[in-house]
């Protein structure tokens, strides 16, 4: 109909492709020692979409009128499927409420505009129905920014921007380009790769996420240690509100005031519809490496991600995992048919008889980018910093294998769900002095949780995303609800989430690096950043939208909505 591709309506990504533990050997005995899940135990696929149970649309006739004028008649969709799709993101609960067939509030028609003289007729006559307008990207948000409030009673209107998706110039002088919002991040990168440019941001979602719901999450990316974070490379950007647009130029800086690219950063749809942006763009890197290091510690791993983020270098990417996540990593790794799997086994004996504690092992990966001169100079000073603190170098083999695989891990909870099992994350960020604090402080709290709802569970964490004052921990976390019933599954993950976030809290850090507030985050605004801070939050939203037609009842918590 118009080309736009969205991910499967109850899961991950597309439709064909799947996780399988089968050909990883050492899966299936990991997770049965670690959780008790039985990965062999007969799945319970998704429902057919026929079984499930879709509210009738309810759209006016005067809207739906102005709306096929606004965009055209095909582009107006009221169909079950359509509607289902743009109901929920791909947040665990998300998916566990679709599967179950439970839609108390669906948007009750998707509009698909071309270009942004169509979102601007959309946004005015939505706002002029007194009705409610959710943008849409890929799909991809997992901290419930896309679901309906369930008591609204107005219209829902879902504005997909999937036609707008073309890198519309590239000012070459300026290392900038100006890219409509709707593009998603392979077609993005595509079409800049064709001209000698690309943008590097490249979160977990890329594949299925968009321009536009980066900017209105504050998305990072696995590159960001060189590229920056969605924050930094946003230098400007256009914004459809009711009866106006906000057009901020791609200057390198201004001192014009408070900022309003950073109000709009981070918005969440509920201060207009991103149509566009200018980011910053570099030339194809000369070359591209990912390297993997192993530390004895988190303890030693934490010390050396630190320097390595004060030291000469400047890699794209500094990662490192615990030894929870190490030893899952290596769980996954299929049979090896040559004499890499002789060789781990050979470096692992060699590393124990140096008094290894093999269950502490951590996993590393670090890139680099650039000219030779550059890239071997970075690589000496890492490799230095590594060896100082105990680590050893693996090589590019399991770096390689690290970045064709970066995009895949999604797929992994739909195949727990399918087995009655639970796998979720929560990401966050502090200063290095209180990183180990909220590191202990989250495995601390998720046990207790765990042993609250009588499960089983299983906690991991890696580091990444590192700054000058701190980094992003980013925790996995799984276990098995022991019920079919969606509401009693809920109820228990709602236990450890909750614990997960509280002590994020509690030990100094924020609710979220990079996958924004929605509603499954708003409980904890106030104590993030204040609450005369959020008074400054609501005032700013509600100025702009007092009809509360934009998006209503993310970011802020229920008892700030007017």
């Amino acid at each position: 109909m118009n080309g736009v591709q969205h991910q499967k309506w109850w899961g991950w990504g597309v439709e064909g492709i799947a996780f399988n533990y089968r050909d990883k050997p050492k899966m299936a005995p990991f997770v049965m020692d670690k959780v008790g899940i039985d990965l062999s135990a007969p799945g319970t696929p998704p429902p057919a979409f026929e079984e499930i149970a879709v509210p009738a649309p309810r759209l006016g006739d005067e809207l739906a009128v102005t709306l096929r004028a606004a965009v055209g008649d095909e582009q107006v969709v009221t169909d079950d499927m359509d509607r289902v799709v743009h109901t929920y993101g791909k947040g665990l609960a998300d998916l566990v409420r679709v599967r179950a067939g439970d839609l108390p509030r669906v948007p009750d028609v998707v509009v698909y505009p071309a270009d942004e003289d169509q979102v601007c007729a959309v946004v005015d006559a939505v706002v002029a129905a007194d009705a409610v307008l959710i943008p849409f990207g890929g799909g991809s948000n997992i901290s419930g920014s896309l679901t309906p409030p369930p008591a609204e009673e107005r219209t829902v209107v879902s504005l997909d921007l999937g036609r707008l998706n073309r890198v519309l110039e590239v000012d070459e002088s300026a290392g900038l380009a100006r890219i409509q919002a709707g593009v998603l991040g392979p077609d993005m990168e595509e079409q800049l790769n064709a001209r000698g440019w690309t943008m590097g941001h490249q979160p977990d979602s890329f594949r299925h996420s968009t321009l536009g719901g980066w900017i209105a999450t504050r998305s990072s990316g696995m590159q960001s240690d060189k590229y920056g974070d969605i924050a930094d490379i946003t230098r400007g950007l256009r914004m459809v509100q009711p009866g106006k647009v906000v057009v901020l130029r791609p200057l390198p800086s201004t001192s014009s005031g408070p900022s309003v690219r950073e109000m709009i950063l981070g918005s969440e749809g509920r201060l207009g519809v991103i149509t566009e942006a200018w980011v910053n763009v570099h030339r194809m890197p000369e070359n591209r490496d990912i390297i993997a290091y192993l530390y004895p510690s988190w303890t030693a791993a934490l010390a050396a991600m630190q320097e390595i983020s004060t030291s000469d270098a400047h890699p794209t990417v500094t990662r490192v995992s615990d030894a929870n996540e190490t030893a899952f990593s290596f769980s996954t790794q299929k049979k090896s048919k040559g004499v890499s799997g002789k060789v781990q086994k050979v470096l692992f004996d060699v590393l124990q008889r140096r008094g290894w504690d093999l269950d502490a092992v951590c996993l590393s990966y670090v890139g680099y980018e650039g000219g030779d001169a550059r890239v071997k100079a970075e690589k000496s000073v890492v490799g230095k910093i590594v060896k100082k603190h105990g680590g050893i170098k693996l090589g590019r083999g399991p770096g390689a294998l690290y970045d064709q695989k970066k995009f895949d891990t999604p797929y992994i909870r739909d195949f727990l769900l399918d087995i009655g099992a639970m796998g979720d994350v929560s990401e966050t960020a502090a200063p290095w002095s209180k990183l180990q604090d909220v590191y202990s402080g989250t495995f601390r709290s998720a046990k207790e949780a765990f042993d609250q709802i009588g499960c089983r569970g299983f906690i991991m964490c890696h580091l990444s995303h590192s700054y000058h004052s701190g980094a992003c921990l980013y925790f996995t976390f799984a276990f098995a609800p022991g019920t079919d019933v969606a509401a009693e599954q809920l109820e228990k993950y709602w236990v450890v989430k909750n614990a997960i976030q509280q002590s994020f809290i509690d030990t100094g850090a924020t609710i979220s690096h990079h996958h924004g507030v929605g509603t499954d985050h708003a409980h904890w605004l106030e104590e993030d950043i204040s609450t005369a801070g959020t008074d400054v939050m609501v005032a700013l939203l509600r100025g702009v939208d007092p009809g509360r037609n934009l998006n209503p009842g993310t970011i802020l918590p229920a008892h700030r909505e007017w």
